[in-house]
């Protein structure tokens, strides 16, 4: 497989960051033009698979990335199913990576957008997520691994991509039949269109250029490569110059430093922490971010869409058993399950790596 190179994923991340900054211009909540954990939290309750009425709508950003990987990976002859690789682990990962990011109030990719728009309260959730990684790499030089994957049939690499155009279909011809938020962020959103364009162009660009930024944080660890945490760098300075010249000409607010009084965000720093740890700890484990699991899936990897529906299944069982957090701050049930996550990782990263040479 042809690496990208350095300049192509720069690139790329500047035009993904002007993308997610002018996405709040055309209807996004702000300092969440993209965020892959909100999204698909938001699709999950138009599903109706949780009652938080504020949070819920396809939306078509997530539909988008995953066909826009799908094409390019199609184009280039890169499209193989695979899977077999420790599904169910994969699943109670994907789980426990939205607990966390639901504690955050973010993935990774939208705690770069928050530090783009002046949330000093993604400093601390950067930190606790470079503290995950650091972690998982601890894992990885150990030996971790969920095994092998294997060859599987067409039908079960594209049973993901077919289900994002039957959503794009019930969101288009049947809106009668989910629920839409009247009011918060799940009210908040681009046109149909305009969403699914944006979706398209980040899932080519991060198919193609290998985006990631649990990887991209793990490659400069282990193999002192900092070719994929360039394109994160690049999404911040596309996302800050964005959101500088519309904060100039326009009479929304796109750009607010400091910590009181951002934008679907809370002031708990040592949560913000401590959340972000687990997604980037986790993140490790699976291989790549919420944004790279969605890639890999429209590439035909079953168990990345395994860790979808493993991030479906933490959204509604946070918002269905008051784990999420909100503006206000975190739960007492998130914090217990963010702990509950920390071990449970933990104890699958252990079991993953030291267990295996006695087996």
């Amino acid at each position: 497989m042809k690496k990208s190179t350095k300049l192509g994923i720069i690139i790329a991340g500047l035009i993904i960051g002007v993308i997610a900054s002018v996405l709040v211009l055309f209807g996004n909540p702000t300092n969440m033009g993209f965020c892959i954990a909100c999204f698909v939290r938001d699709t999950t309750g138009a599903l109706k698979l949780h009652g938080a009425a504020p949070v819920q709508y396809i939306r078509p950003e997530i539909i988008g990335i995953v066909l826009g990987s799908l094409i390019m990976a199609v184009g280039s002859k890169e499209f193989k199913a695979r899977g077999g690789s420790s599904p169910l682990t994969r699943f109670v990962l994907g789980f426990f990576v939205m607990v966390g990011c639901l504690m955050f109030l973010g993935c990774p990719f939208r705690m770069i957008i928050r530090l783009a728009g002046g949330d000093f309260n993604a400093i601390l959730g950067l930190v606790g997520f470079v503290l995950g990684v650091l972690v998982g790499v601890f894992f990885l030089k150990k030996g971790f691994s969920l095994k092998r994957s294997y060859k599987q049939s067409v039908f079960e690499g594209a049973a993901m991509p077919v289900i994002q155009v039957v959503l794009l279909i019930l969101l288009v011809a049947a809106p009668a039949v989910l629920m839409f938020s009247e009011e918060g962020p799940g009210s908040k959103h681009a046109a149909v269109a305009i969403s699914l364009v944006a979706g398209l162009i980040v899932g080519a660009l991060a198919q193609k250029t290998r985006l990631c930024m649990a990887g991209g944080f793990r490659d400069v660890v282990l193999f002192k490569d900092a070719r994929l945490i360039s394109g994160f760098i690049a999404i911040f300075v596309g996302c800050l110059a964005s959101n500088l010249i519309l904060n100039a000409v326009t009479e929304n607010t796109f750009f607010k430093t400091g910590f009181a009084e951002q934008a679907i965000a809370h002031t708990d720093g040592l949560w913000n922490l401590l959340g972000m740890l687990l997604v980037g700890f986790a993140c490790i484990l699976l291989g790549g971010c919420p944004l790279r699991q969605l890639v890999l899936t429209g590439e035909g990897n079953s168990d990345s869409a395994l860790t979808v529906i493993g991030l479906v299944a933490g959204a509604a069982f946070c918002h269905n058993f008051g784990l999420a957090s909100s503006a206000e701050g975190p739960t007492a049930n998130g914090k217990i399950a963010v702990i509950i996550g920390i071990i449970v990782v933990a104890i699958i990263a252990s079991c993953n790596t030291f267990n295996k040479k006695n087996a």
